[in-house]
């Protein structure tokens, strides 16, 4: 279960390396795959009601949605087709429920020959309108770029955790809705446009992230590219850290389970944050509010020697060494008895004092880790009367839970549940890629170094074991970017909105390995919709290179310090 000090060693070697992977011009990969090419549809799209059809699959309906109707960051997206429909359709046995893989499929009329799986986020449970948009706020959208896009429910069609009772949602949540879906949807592209995708991509972020993992590991041979953001390809034990952590909270004096906030107040956060801007905020020669180099930040910044520590109560100037305590555990990653971490570290970043990490940490555990860790990703699930989630203490359970028990459990299996939530949730040895690697795949990933719920040091250590595992060559079909002051998938002190599908689809297309990808703030009126977390000081449209690890951006000494040209991925 532990893992962030393993790579450490192979960590110095890549930082300290003068051939640096992610900055060539183009990739070195064993395969090429060819471009997509487009191709229009003339036919109408209710014609197709009546002709579509797959095994096990329930087309609903088929409409036009014209120019328009749909629009993205105030761009119009064009004529496409909608399809609606389920796959699967069963009575479970355990709770007497129908389920089905809800889905739909939008094919523009336009279309650039590719498709997308969009992976939706949370707990599923809803079919998300299927335009693809990623990265903060969207600037650009598979479904704006020509591409056919396909969500789902995964399996289930309220996102409540009850459904993790029925053993066949648990593994539909977490991996087979994909694998019954992709080979329909790859059908029904065939029966409207005459041909398959000549390219098929998976994006997601969130458990949307931790679906593309798995993808990249399970249907390797089914995409050609996946975009992965903050993923949590580790979800049930990010989970069961994020439950430990309300404990931890819950123990400082002077806090109640019912208020985790008073263990580390907003204003004690924002100390904090002051403190690690004040070491690490330089480092990469600017001093602007965000820290490039989180790496070399958390041995630049020590929690007990920077942040003065109360001798006479709390005002909002120090910390209690109660308080230093409980936040040195969690950021060092909450362990087990025996001293192993249950998920990872984290990093200190200047988002410390986002309130989605507040939210994360004060909330999320007893109103969505609690159902998710009791119900589906333990077993067996937890007794509940009636299978009803209004008979579940959310709290009763995080501050009753025993940790130890409750990482044995999600490697457990039981009676009818004859998977571990560590296998159905999880890409299996995700440091394999080698059958995307070997047909020509590519895989892109970001995390905001600031993810209060899954670690970017989580993904560093899966990004330092691929490389590993693949001589240090991984940078020839695999990225990884951090996206400093970046909170879950979107948001904090951060330039958060990026096109990565783009260059995505350029390296698998084309062959042409990102060198970095730009990014900006949604300031004001920003059609992707403002953050509203933005320093004052920070120019609205401020721009910054996103680097690939182990790359990091590097201010000219002389530029525009809101300008992206004036920094150097180095």
């Amino acid at each position: 279960m532990e893992r962030n000090s393993a790579y450490k060693p192979l960590l110095v070697t890549l930082l300290s390396s003068v051939f640096l992977t992610a900055c060539s011009s183009s990739s070195s990969s064993t395969a090429q795959l060819s471009p997509a090419s487009p191709e229009r549809l003339t036919q109408q799209c209710e014609a197709f009601a009546d002709q579509l059809a797959y095994q096990n699959t329930s087309i609903l309906s088929v409409e036009s949605i014209a120019k328009g109707d749909v629009s993205v960051a105030g761009k119009a997206i064009g004529e496409h087709c909608l399809v609606k429909g389920e796959m699967n359709r069963r009575i479970s046995s355990v709770d007497g429920k129908e389920y089905a893989i809800g889905f739909e499929v939008r094919l523009p009329k336009t279309w650039n020959g590719r498709l997308l799986y969009q992976a939706n986020g949370g707990l599923d449970g809803s079919v998300k309108p299927a335009e693809g948009g990623f990265a903060g706020g969207p600037i650009t959208n598979a479904l704006y770029q020509g591409f056919a896009v396909i969500s789902s429910d995964a399996g289930h069609d309220r996102p409540l955790p009850t459904f993790g009772y029925d053993p066949q949602a648990r593994l539909d949540y977490g991996y087979q809705a994909v694998g019954s879906l992709t080979p329909m949807v790859k059908s029904v592209v065939s029966q409207v446009y005459g041909k398959a995708p000549d390219r098929s991509y998976f994006a997601g972020c969130s458990n949307g992230g931790r679906h593309a993992m798995v993808a990249a590991t399970r249907y390797a041979d089914q995409y050609d590219g996946f975009l992965v953001g903050a993923p949590g390809y580790r979800l049930p034990l990010a989970a069961t850290a994020n439950i430990a952590g309300a404990q931890v909270y819950a123990s400082v004096p002077g806090t109640t389970q019912a208020d985790l906030s008073a263990a580390f107040t907003l204003q004690e956060r924002q100390l904090v944050s002051k403190a690690v801007l004040k070491q690490c905020d330089g480092l990469d020669g600017l001093k602007d509010g965000l820290i490039q180099d989180f790496n070399a930040c958390q041995s630049a910044f020590d929690l007990d020697r920077d942040v003065p520590s109360c001798h006479v109560g709390r005002d909002g100037s120090c910390l209690t060494p109660e308080q230093k305590n409980a936040v040195t555990t969690i950021f060092d990653g909450v362990r087990l008895s025996n001293g192993e971490r249950v998920y990872a570290s984290f990093p200190y970043d200047a988002g410390i004092s986002n309130q989605g990490q507040m939210n994360w940490e004060y909330s999320a555990p007893m109103k969505r880790d609690s159902g998710a860790v009791s119900m589906i990703f333990q077993t067996p699930p937890v007794e509940l009367k009636d299978l009803s989630i209004r008979n579940f203490n959310g709290s009763e359970y995080v501050f009753n839970a025993d940790i130890d028990e409750l990482v044995k459990k999600v490697y457990a299996t039981e009676g009818i549940y004859q998977e571990a939530s560590m296998r159905f949730m999880t890409p299996q040895n995700p440091e394999n890629m080698s059958v995307m690697r070997d047909r020509g795949g590519k895989i892109m990933v970001y995390h905001g170094v600031s993810d209060p719920i899954f670690s970017v040091q989580d993904t560093q250590d899966w990004y330092l074991a691929l490389d590993q595992e693949n001589q240090g060559k991984a940078g020839q079909f695999a990225q990884f970017y951090p996206v400093p002051g970046m909170a879950h998938c979107r948001g904090g002190q951060s330039v958060d909105q990026f096109d990565m599908l783009t260059p995505l689809v350029n390296w698998v297309e084309k062959g042409e390995q990102p060198e970095q990808v730009m990014a900006s703030a949604r300031g004001k009126n920003n059609p992707g919709g403002e953050n509203k977390e933005l320093p004052d000081d920070w120019s609205e449209n401020r721009t910054r290179p996103l680097c690939p690890f182990p790359t990091v951006a590097s201010y000219d000494g002389k530029g525009d310090p809101e300008s992206a040209a004036s920094f150097t991925c180095k």
